[in-house]
């Protein structure tokens, strides 16, 4: 995929699982860091469960990357939230 895919497929992705984990979007740069990376993510659990990664810009792949962002997400979360405790 080229760089503008990722981009594309990063911003759509990171918007839409910041606003499922969230309720909020968390900026243009934050919720483009958070897809392209959740594509990644999701692209490794999809494949270790023997399922295709991500393909290019359809809607499956920016389905794997928005469960790859939620899982960031996730993580996230978890690890901010036993630091201020």
């Amino acid at each position: 995929m080229s760089i503008l895919a990722w981009i594309v497929l990063g911003l759509i992705a990171g918007f839409i699982a910041s606003k499922l984990v969230n309720k909020t979007g968390g900026g243009l740069v934050l919720d483009l860091l958070l897809g392209v990376v959740g594509a990644f993510v999701g692209g490794f659990l999809f494949t270790r469960f023997g399922a295709a990664g991500v393909t290019g810009l359809n809607i499956y792949s920016i389905l794997v990357a928005i469960v790859g962002a939620v899982v960031v997400l996730f993580i996230y979360h978890a690890i901010v939230g036993r630091r201020t405790l």
